[in-house]
């Protein structure tokens, strides 16, 4: 197994999909304060768009 493989591996098992869940929400927090709230709506759709396109929910 290569080590892209492994990668992979871990961010599709319980716990890299919790890791990437809590990063995300928390660049999504930190992109929230820094615009004052202006923007929050197209930040969620940038943390889903990551989310999806890392493969987690």
């Amino acid at each position: 197994m290569g080590l892209m493989d492994k990668a992979k591996a871990a961010l599709d098992s319980d716990k890299g999909e919790r890791a990437t869940d809590t990063g995300i929400d928390k660049i999504e927090e930190l992109a929230s304060k820094k615009t004052g709230g202006g923007h929050d709506e197209q930040i969620r759709k940038a943390g889903e768009a990551v989310d999806k396109k890392l493969g987690t929910n």
